[in-house]
């Protein structure tokens, strides 16, 4: 196994969305890998967290990761937050990303769960699966 793709992962992953034109239609610029300080915008995306397990053989290193993006807002009703997340999820199931170290094997959608938060935040956190080699 190696974990040395997760960065490059992430930081793909970061890129790809903020580029995307659609996703910017919902949540502007609001795409964090780590929340700034202050107070934080009606609708955002972030990174969340990881698993990873291994999934390299005799022909090399790989993982697989299994990460979080959340869409969080203070909106009535999910309508805002699913409207994002249908961006998100358009912009990354099946992305064929370019990585700074290792390469991207496929990746996709794997489960999403809609939630209301304490304080009247909506949060819809969708996980998806990545496998990658480090060549």
């Amino acid at each position: 196994m190696s974990y040395a793709v997760s960065a490059p992962l992430q930081a793909a992953i970061y890129q790809h969305l903020q580029a995307d034109t659609a996703l910017e239609q919902f949540v502007g610029d609001a795409i964090y890998d780590a929340l700034p300080a202050g107070p934080l915008p009606s609708i955002y995306v972030a990174l969340g967290p990881e698993s990873v397990r291994q999934a390299g053989d005799v022909s090399g290193a790989g993982a697989w990761h299994d990460l979080i993006v959340s869409v969080v807002t203070d909106a009535a009703g999910f309508q805002a937050a699913k409207d994002a997340a249908g961006a998100i999820s358009d912009a990354l199931d099946g992305a064929g990303l370019t990585l700074s170290r290792g390469r991207l094997v496929g990746l996709w959608f794997r489960s999403a769960k809609a939630k209301r938060e304490t304080g009247g935040l909506r949060r819809i956190d969708m996980t998806f699966r990545a496998r990658v080699e480090d060549n």
